[in-house]
């Protein structure tokens, strides 16, 4: 008996020796070396669909970029410095990739410091058959030359100079030197005093603009890539810009720039090249030259590029006041001769001292009074005519556009253009916008433009924030204009005109309906009524009149629409009848949408050279279950017999499809909120046999992570049903209870698959970082009532932290919230409506809805007012209903809250004005009620300053420990820091990697 509990001793001892270690939770330290792939332009296909990359990048240390075969393991890793945003592309033909290397992290600070220079980009040039590796110094930027892909061309920075920071000012020659290497041979040539540079599709042409010193040898040339010739096309003692080549590569429309001594500005003219087949034919059109038929005072504008219409008889552009330069004038020239007087009168001094006619103290006297009096008219002639003027702003309560909307909106009222057109064969100028009409837009094939003009209703609009329109039809051969939808409503993007791929007719949004505008016969009609379906959004709680939901795109014949209720996908003929006089009737592509709560969300674009949707091929869509969470891929086959067939299905977050260029090869992600996205490879058009491609977030297995997610339905005080997301901590167990963060905007449920990639956000909130270290989180969804968005939140967030409690998951005597922005007001509200959280975070909340109300968003200037009445706000002005500004601002029930507060608002907040954190802290303070507010100088509704963002990030988790988890509260927190100990204190808590 006594040998057998010695050999279960060995055995249980040698089990757990055997146990693995349980790994560490992530620190916001780690955050630093976490590679992942960015969100936005880190991945790339080539055409062939045989080669993927994607970039791995981190906050502070450089990033790496993997070219990884999709047909075997075969895998290229180079090191490109730290990006703030990776460029590469691979050849057409796929043989090449060419790709940018930054300087690395450490030697971008060192650059950043006074003294230091700034380091020039590299590009590697890599064959992806052998790996061989070109590479080249100081490249701006880099292109290759398009289907033919002969040739890469790099135009490069001045020599000693890094990535440039702006274009060049003055007159300064803009032109830098232009690497052609050829890839057959590996020989370079160079060409020099480049600005612009861009190949045509076909690769076979390459355009270039000359910009020499004092503009000698300035021009636009045009290089045969197959027989290497080079045209001058153009030459002069000007600036030529904005080279544009048409789609199909067979014209191109570029600007020259010459000065007048009489304008600030330059007067623009427009070149058009077509005809490449055999020689080039220029065609110029000089404003100038033109006295009778373009405007007097005008000229082309360098702020809209210009382009040709398709038929290529045509060429657009935009056109702006010459402004005239300052003359001085009569006075100010006397004055500056006044002012050579002025230098003398020390010479006048030294002349009555050494006058010997001078006997008396009195003659003295006279001579010093003259002095003084010459001086004096000196003065007076010297100061100019306009003296200094005030700086003040003149506010009027007829304004369209508030001053400060004015002020945000400067340079780009200053760059207003108008569009207008030169027809080659007439050669005559017709002016399409102007100052009554002035966004006009072409159609596809520009046989109309569309304008749209809000002068009769911008004022009201910018008051209760419900937009009007007036709609203009302009013939694009005559330029004639006639309005054919007065005071059009639109209460959302989609209710705007949507013109056809064939330019003859567009879509509208008019009451409840979608209907259809003819622009050749001028007719209208209601494409939607005999549907038996609804095409309003009805979830949009906004107080806006009948939104409709997205129109999901024409097809590439104009013979139908694609139309969205929300759930189903339905084509909608645009003609009454066919060719053969067969009646012609919506139908629903997707059948079972709305019957089983799936969500036909999106359709996806494999072609990006499309013009309109191609009903004869398949369509990709992404689907999504409302109440399950689930999504996944559907292929629509429209033919003879509808197919609609879902390829995946899972309880995962999918979606970003693509498709190469060249090949029926497909790459699609998937993600869950415990694995982090990866990208899958499938050479299949039905998505089977996929293959993963990607190895994002390496790091990922170093750190615990969330156990998973569950989703908790519940029902609102209201009546609604919604849903709430629930993120378990890593290491659950269950029947253990956890302290949790609840965390809201609106309705997030739709995230509950979502990776949290960690990072230090804007708000210092990242859920994967908590559920690490060791908290659950729960997000709620919250719909709103009209003028009542503070009791919303208190009506949606409660019954579903009650439901989520039902779990067993959740320490109720441990609860947390915290939200931002409009969260951040949320979190500010609840806590006045309740005591069951121990601790809340608000970031930038709105706390007072009266003086919110009317007050101004800074960035972009306009009035509050609209927010709150016709977007996100949900009230009514405030004298329609004080109480319900005052039952929903979280100021005036503060004497309730018991919750300790963290704040975060910045004193540049141009969202949230400042002033409105400060009134809920003081508020909270001179009721002693515990709050600290953090206030990040210079910061605006988000912190953007890295430090900042690690700073905030570290300080929340450190308050939710304290009041959560019973960690001592940090010395901030507990007894605040005096303004002469601030800076110590943040030395001691700066950390690196």
């Amino acid at each position: 008996m006594k040998k057998l509990f010695v050999l279960l001793g060995f055995f249980l001892s040698t089990f757990a020796i055997a146990q693995p270690k349980p790994k560490p939770a992530m620190t916001w330290k780690d955050v630093l070396t976490w590679k992942a792939i960015p969100s936005f332009g880190g991945t790339q296909l080539s055409p062939d669909g045989q080669w993927y990359a994607y970039v791995l990048s981190t906050y502070e240390s450089d990033a790496e970029l993997i070219i990884q075969k999709t047909t075997d393991s075969t895998k290229y890793v180079y090191p490109i410095g730290a990006p703030s945003f990776a460029q590469m592309s691979f050849s057409d033909n796929s043989k090449w990739i060419a790709f940018k290397v930054f300087a690395k992290d450490k030697d971008k600070k060192a650059a950043a410091k006074p003294g230091g220079k700034p380091i020039p980009d590299k590009v590697f040039l890599v064959e992806l058959a052998s790996n061989k590796k070109t590479e080249f110094d100081r490249v701006k930027s880099f292109a290759f030359n398009g289907e033919k892909a002969t040739h890469l061309a790099l135009l490069l920075t001045a020599a000693g100079g890094g990535a440039p920071t702006g274009p060049p000012s003055g007159d300064a020659a803009k032109g830098s030197d232009l690497l052609l290497f050829d890839l057959a041979t590996s020989k370079t040539q160079n060409v020099g005093n480049v600005a612009e540079m861009a190949f045509d599709k076909s690769g076979n042409w390459l355009a270039l603009t000359i910009d020499a010193n004092e503009k000698a040898g300035n021009g636009v040339q045009l290089r045969n890539m197959t027989t290497g010739v080079t045209l001058t096309m153009d030459n002069d003692k000007a600036r030529y810009q904005s080279l544009n080549w048409t789609e199909k590569g067979d014209a191109l429309a570029l600007l020259k720039s010459t000065k007048d001594e009489k304008y600030k500005n330059e007067r623009v003219s427009v070149l058009g090249i077509k005809n490449f087949g055999t020689m080039p034919e220029l065609t110029a059109y000089e404003p100038k030259t033109d006295s009778t038929n373009f405007p007097k005072g005008m000229t082309v504008s360098p702020n809209r590029s210009p382009y040709w219409s398709e038929d290529l008889t045509r060429l657009f552009f935009g056109i702006h006041k010459l402004e005239l330069a300052k003359k001085d004038d009569k006075k100010t020239t006397e004055a500056k001769k006044d002012t050579t007087k002025k230098l003398s009168d020390v010479e006048k001094l030294a002349k009555i001292k050494a006058d010997t006619t001078l006997k008396t103290l009195d003659d003295l006297q006279k001579a010093l009074a003259k002095l003084k009096t010459d001086s004096t008219k000196t003065a007076v002639a010297a100061k100019p005519d306009d003296a200094e003027k005030p700086e003040v702003t003149v506010w009027h309560w007829q304004d369209k556009r508030l001053q400060s909307r004015q002020q945000v909106q400067e340079t780009q009222d200053k760059n207003q253009n108008f569009l207008s057109m030169y027809d080659v064969a007439t050669k005559k100028f017709i002016q399409l916008a102007d100052s009554t009409v002035k966004n006009v837009s072409a159609a596809p094939k520009q046989l109309f433009g569309l304008g749209t003009d809000n002068a009769n209703y911008e004022l009201e609009g910018s008051l209760d924030g419900q937009n009007y329109v007036d709609v203009y039809l302009v013939d694009l051969k005559t330029g004639k204009r006639d309005k054919i939808r007065e005071k059009h409503y639109l209460p959302s993007f989609w209710a705007s005109p949507q013109p056809s791929p064939d330019g003859t007719k567009f879509l509208y949004w008019e009451g409840t309906h979608y209907f259809l505008y003819d622009m050749i016969n001028k007719t209208s009609r209601n494409l939607t009524q005999d549907i038996k379906t609804s095409f309003v959004d009805v979830e949009d709680d906004h107080n806006q009149k009948t939104p409709p939901y997205g129109i999901i795109g024409w097809s590439s014949d104009s013979k139908a629409v694609l139309l969205s209720d929300g759930w189903d996908i339905w084509q909608v003929p645009t003609d009454l009848k066919d060719a053969k006089g067969k009646v012609l009737t919506p139908f629903n592509l997707t059948q079972n949408g709305k019957r089983d709560k799936i969500r036909y969300e999106q359709r996806y674009q494999l072609d990006p050279e499309e013009k309109g949707i191609d009903l004869k091929k398949p369509i990709y869509v992404r689907i999504y279950g409302e109440w399950t969470k689930k999504s996944g891929l559907a292929r629509i086959e429209n033919g003879k017999t509808l197919v609609v067939k879902p390829l995946i299905w899972e309880d995962a977050a999918i979606g970003s499809l693509s498709k190469a260029k060249k090949a029926d090869v497909f790459v699609f992600a998937k993600e869950t909120f415990t694995k982090p996205r990866q990208y899958f490879v499938s050479n299949s058009v039905e998505l089977t046999s996929e293959k993963q491609l990607t190895k994002n977030a390496p790091s990922f297995d170093k750190y615990a992570w969330s156990a998973g997610a569950r989703l908790v339905d519940y029902v609102s005080d209201k009546g609604d049903s919604l849903q709430g997301a629930l993120f378990l901590p890593a290491g659950y167990e269950q029947g253990k209870k956890y302290p949790t963060i609840i965390y809201y905007y609106e309705k997030l449920s739709q995230s509950l698959h979502n990776f949290s990639n960690p990072s230090y956000s804007g708000t210092g909130w990242n859920p994967a970082i908590y559920t690490s270290n060791g908290y659950a989180v729960f997000i709620p969804d919250i719909v709103y009532k009209l003028n009542d968005p503070g009791m919303s939140a208190v009506w949606c967030v409660l019954p579903g932290v009650k439901a989520a409690l039902k779990t067993g998951v959740i320490d109720e005597a441990r609860m947390g919230i915290h939200g931002h922005s409009w969260g951040g007001y949320q979190t500010s509200f609840l806590i006045t409506q309740t005591n069951m959280f121990k601790a809340a975070a608000a970031g930038a909340p709105l706390t007072d809805m009266i003086s919110m109300y009317n007050l101004i968003y800074k960035n972009t200037g306009t009035s509050n007012g609209a927010i709150f009445e016709g977007s996100q706000g949900r009230l009514v002005a405030p004298w329609e209903n004080w109480d319900a500004y005052h039952r929903n601002s979280p100021i005036y029930h503060v004497t309730k809250v018991q919750t300790p507060l963290l704040l975060l608002h910045n004193d540049a907040d141009g969202a949230v004005d400042f002033t409105q954190g400060v009134e809920f802290y003081t508020a909270l303070r001179r009721l002693k009620k515990p709050v600290v507010m953090m206030q990040y100088k210079g910061e605006n509704h988000g912190l953007a300053k890295q430090p900042n963002r690690k700073d905030y990030s570290v300080r929340m988790m450190e308050f939710f420990d304290a009041q959560l988890k019973g960690k001592p509260a940090p010395e901030w927190w507990s007894k605040g820091i005096p303004r002469l100990d601030l800076e110590k204190h943040l030395e001691n808590r700066i950390f690196e990697d």
